[in-house]
């Protein structure tokens, strides 16, 4: 697939279809967002290499003292921390795996731990900047709107994002609630960590999450978060830096979505969704304009959804609603985010087997839950 919207990107551009201008606009807004999502992809490598995310599911089924609703519960909690501090991304790719392992070694049945980490990664990325490329990219449409910084972000978000939360919590909760039951043994010891390198990247990952809600461009705390690391690891632990520890596909395809959507736009898709998205701003017109962005997120992808939808917005309750589409929404279709891809990827490596029919029920159940209820939320902050 990335290389599929590089190429598309490439031949954009080279055959005209979108001019100098628009190439320059769209760079403009993909560098920072491009910036970032390096950065903090070489933290959450890192922090997964010194043994941060594995010490903290240890944690989490110490504290569950045996109980699987408990630990399950917990596991909401972490799953939730690590999207919201380190983007969805990172809970797909680096919080699964471990999760998975941890359910094989208490002998738990996986699969309501491994739905429940793709869910959290897409229903809870919703409250700052960083916890999406959506939000990364839709901060700077909002200053359009008279809304600047992390802080004006947050104070439109916080509600639609505890009522996303408390109905993804609900919803799979209910679903997998035969599962949940019953107790589990002690977890296996530990394997050796580097202290330097551990404790290094703990404090780091802790720190991030006030250096991102402190209105500084996150970019700029995650590319300091990812030079202290390697220069720690290429002391500690060299092998661990590696090229593959940057995202480049990822990057190739954000770019292709870029410039493919910006041309669509270009030539008339605008004028294709805007009688599906409405005007208004009362509760039904905010609803009709998530539902809008969350089809086409399930239809294709939820990051060129957002760049179509968005010129729709033309206020900054709007956007919101466009980005509790994109966000929430993408629960359906496995193609409907990139976290979702991931994850499956990381679901097959660990031998376990996803049913994408009842996975795609179970997701229309959520999105018809959680999507109306942070709608609702957001009319709070008006």
């Amino acid at each position: 697939m990335w290389w599929i919207c590089g190429l598309a990107g490439v031949a954009v551009v080279a055959t005209g279809l979108l001019g100098g201008d628009g190439f320059h606009e769209v760079a403009g807004r993909a560098a920072p967002v491009l910036a970032f999502l390096l950065a903090v992809t070489v933290v959450a490598e890192l922090a997964d290499a010194a043994g941060v995310f594995d010490a903290a599911a240890r944690l989490a089924a110490r504290a569950g003292r045996g109980r699987t609703w408990l630990l399950w519960l917990l596991v909401v909690v972490l799953g939730t921390l690590a999207t919201v501090v380190l983007s969805l991304d990172t809970t797909a790719v680096l919080l699964t795996p471990v999760v998975l392992a941890l359910a094989a070694q208490l002998k738990l049945n996986p699969l309501p731990f491994a739905v429940t980490t793709v869910w959290l990664a897409n229903t809870t990325s919703l409250l700052l900047p960083v916890s999406n490329l959506t939000n990364l990219i839709g901060l700077d449409t909002m200053k359009g709107f008279g809304v600047s910084g992390t802080a004006g972000f947050t104070a439109l978000t916080w509600a639609p994002f505890l009522a996303g939360l408390v109905g993804a919590v609900l919803v799979l909760g209910l679903a997998h609630r035969r599962s949940l039951r019953g107790t589990y043994g002690a977890p296996p010891p530990a394997p050796e960590r580097d202290p330097v390198t551990f404790w290094t990247a703990a404090v780091v990952c802790c720190l991030l999450a006030p250096a991102f809600v402190s209105g500084i461009t996150p970019a700029i705390p995650a590319a300091v978060a990812a030079v202290v690391l390697a220069v720690v690891f290429a002391v500690r632990k060299r092998d661990a830096l590696r090229f593959s520890l940057l995202p480049w596909r990822t990057v190739v395809l954000v770019s292709g979505l870029f410039l493919v959507v910006e041309t669509a736009q270009v030539h008339g898709l605008e004028d294709l969704l805007r009688p599906l998205a409405g005007t208004g701003e009362g509760f039904l017109d905010h609803l009709q304009l998530a539902g809008t962005a969350a089809l086409t997120a399930n239809v294709a992808d939820n990051l060129p959804a957002y760049l179509a939808v968005e010129p729709l917005a033309g206020s900054a309750h709007r956007l919101v609603a466009v980005l509790i589409g994109v966000n929430l929404g993408p629960l359906v279709t496995p193609w409907a985010s990139l976290a979702t891809l991931l994850w499956l990827d990381r679901c097959k490596a660990r031998g376990v087997t996803i049913s994408l029919p009842r996975f795609a029920l179970l997701g229309l159940v959520g999105v018809v839950v959680c999507v109306p209820l942070a709608v609702a939320a957001l009319q709070l902050t008006r």
